[in-house]
């Protein structure tokens, strides 16, 4: 089911809030308010989560000219998530543009769960939030 302004707003503040847990839960330090970028061992990274059910994770273009990585947080079906990164070279090369019509459209690529699954490094395993 495609996404409407109403929905796409709450998956935004979902990845907001969830990436923070990340970036928490992984010993990161976040570098804006607004943003999943975040700092860990001076490497620049952004986190993207998808609950169980979601199918792939966006980026925009902008964040991928500044990080060196894509951090991929997949919810399971006990509520913890696996992080698996994907560094930037290789999102790049994996990406499709998102089919978005609104705001979005042309500025951010989307990578399939799957992919991630496939090409991904394990890098953390994070507990269910309580």
């Amino acid at each position: 089911m495609p996404q409407d302004r109403r929905s796409g707003a709450r998956a935004s503040q979902y990845g907001l809030d969830c990436g923070k847990r990340i970036i928490d839960a992984i010993g990161a330090k976040s570098m804006k308010a607004l943003s999943n970028e975040c700092l860990l061992h001076g490497e620049l990274l952004s986190v993207h989560c998808a609950h169980k059910n979601t199918g792939s994770i966006g980026v925009t273009h902008k964040a991928l000219e500044r990080i060196s990585a894509v951090l991929g947080a997949f919810e399971q079906g006990d509520g913890s998530y696996v992080v698996l990164r994907m560094p930037k070279s290789q999102y790049e090369e994996l990406m499709t543009e998102t089919r978005s019509l609104g705001p979005s459209r042309d500025k951010v690529g989307i990578v399939k769960r799957t992919d991630f699954e496939r090409c991904g490094i394990p890098f953390a395993k994070v507990p269910p939030f309580s």
